[in-house]
């Protein structure tokens, strides 16, 4: 347990190098990985980190911030994709 607590100053240091996306991207990782080790039954902690992981990281492409300040996503009446200021 113990470990662990030396190891986090590390990955902060290692995420304060990323970008924004990429610290989204662990963020999401880290947070499936938990919810998925915690939900799966005792056998399949292992299978249920990776699959938690593997969802963290791609709901955090596809619902993670707008690259501006006070922007957000939206779509159009046809599906296309744009950034405009949040209301």
């Amino acid at each position: 347990m113990t470990r662990g607590f030396l190891g986090l100053p590390l990955l902060f240091g290692a995420l304060a190098a990323c970008t924004p996306t990429e610290q989204n991207a662990a963020i999401g990782a880290l947070g499936g990985a938990a919810v998925g080790a915690a939900v799966s039954s005792d056998r399949d902690r292992e299978k249920g980190a990776i699959v938690g992981a593997i969802v963290g990281v791609a709901a955090s492409q596809l619902i993670g911030p707008a690259p501006q300040r006070g922007k957000c996503y939206y779509r159009d009446q046809y599906g296309n994709r744009f950034i405009a200021d949040c209301q």
